[in-house]
């Protein structure tokens, strides 16, 4: 197995939200880190240009993902518009077949923005069709399929309000101050959310929402997954083994 894992979600700062302290857990396993964002948030101000605020929401995510020593990509769609189409799908699968990872950790296919969820889609799609040499991408196709995992949902429920539990749970606790850290290299977005969602300080939100996950399993912070079981996905809980010391199976 090739000790690489990607990180696919639709805007910089998703990844930093819901699995960065599982992604510095692999680091610390020894594990090649790479990043990317479908989109480089070109909505995301109520202040900048789209051309503007994309450049800098980049650069935070770079900044962000040398923390861990990550590599970071921007796919190139744009916020509000990560569709599930060919151009979208053809773009994904050219990426993880450039980084070749072994496991894919995306959004949750049910969450209260559309962009997550057609990230989901989208990445389901594009690690299956990691192997379809007649999926035409300038990269080289591969076998097997990536393991491929889903963060928790925003606030940890679905559009109705329903609750998502996670079925592998991760103690980040002790590398939160990392997640921390990373987060707080998304500076633009402090003003944006308290402008369009009335949420300010960002960070201890996310902190609370780990916290809850945490208490659920007895630890201080924790992150939660779901992984992908349907046909043609590998089906052992790599991620549980990987980090066995630091997770809980529900």
């Amino acid at each position: 197995m090739g000790k690489r894992v990607l990180a696919i979600f639709a805007h910089p700062d998703d990844a930093e939200m819901m699995c960065a302290g599982t992604l510095v857990l692999l680091k610390n396993a020894g594990w090649e880190i790479h990043m990317a964002t479908m989109t480089p948030g070109d909505k995301g101000s109520a202040v900048h240009i789209r051309e503007k605020i994309s450049a800098i929401r980049k650069s935070e995510a770079r900044n962000s993902a040398k923390i861990i020593g990550a590599s970071y990509y921007c796919i190139g769609l744009d916020d509000l518009f990560v569709l599930y189409n060919e151009t979208s799908i053809t773009k994904t699968t050219a990426l993880i077949r450039k980084v070749r990872p072994s496991i894919v950790i995306t959004a949750s296919p049910v969450d209260y923005m559309v962009d997550h969820e057609m990230t989901a889609k989208i990445t389901q799609t594009a690690c299956f069709s990691c192997g379809i040499k007649n999926l035409e991408t300038n990269e080289t196709a591969f076998e097997p399929t990536p393991y491929l995992y889903y963060s928790d949902a925003m606030e940890g429920k679905d559009k109705f309000g329903n609750a998502i539990q996670p079925s592998l749970y991760v103690d980040v606790s002790l590398t939160m101050g990392t997640k921390e850290k990373m987060l707080a290299s998304h500076a633009s977005q402090r003003s944006w959310l308290l402008e369009h969602h009335k949420v300010d300080e960002y960070i201890l939100a996310m902190k609370r929402f780990a916290a809850y996950r945490g208490k659920e399993i007895k630890v201080e912070y924790a992150e939660g997954f779901r992984q992908h079981l349907g046909h043609g996905f590998q089906q052992e809980n790599v991620l549980a083994e990987l980090l066995k010391d630091h997770t809980i199976i529900k």
